[in-house]
């Protein structure tokens, strides 16, 4: 089972809200590529405290903003075909870049920079493995990945 913002390991019950969202995506990334729940929740704990001591605190508001996380976001809303989607990284009606499935509602996340969406989308591709379609500010598409297993 995915964890979310009400749903997730007591360890995680003390830390910063952005934290601790940023450790149940980073976690259920993990859980959903075979990690044991023991070993992936140190593990998202160490990267999500990283990630917040480098993230702008636009990122921070950004990220808290979205809705509620898990590998795709949309997963707790009964949506597990997005799990084998291909991931998206698009330029977004709001600014900046978004990444999603293909399929997806809304974004999973939105960068203001499009190198950070591209290494976000990368990551979720290689979790979910799928593939990764990289489009131009136009719209077109400027590359494919594919990191099917």
């Amino acid at each position: 089972m995915a964890w979310n913002m009400n749903d997730y390991p007591s360890s995680l019950k003390n830390l910063d809200k952005a934290v601790k969202k940023k450790a149940i995506e980073i976690g259920n990334a993990m859980l959903e590529d075979g990690y044991d729940e023991g070993r992936a929740i140190p593990i998202a704990t160490e990267q999500a405290k990283e990630w917040h001591e480098n993230a702008t605190d636009k990122e921070i508001q950004q990220f808290l903003k979205e809705g509620d996380t898990s590998v795709e976001g949309d997963r707790d809303n009964s949506r597990p075909e997005l799990l084998e989607r291909p991931q998206f990284v698009t330029p977004h009606q709001d600014g900046g870049w978004a990444v999603q499935a293909e399929g997806a509602y809304q974004p999973s996340e939105v960068f203001a920079n499009k190198k950070e969406a591209v290494k976000r989308g990368r990551e979720i591709a290689r979790n979910k493995g799928t593939q990764l379609v990289i489009h131009r500010q136009d719209e077109s598409v400027e590359e494919k990945q594919n990191y099917e297993r």
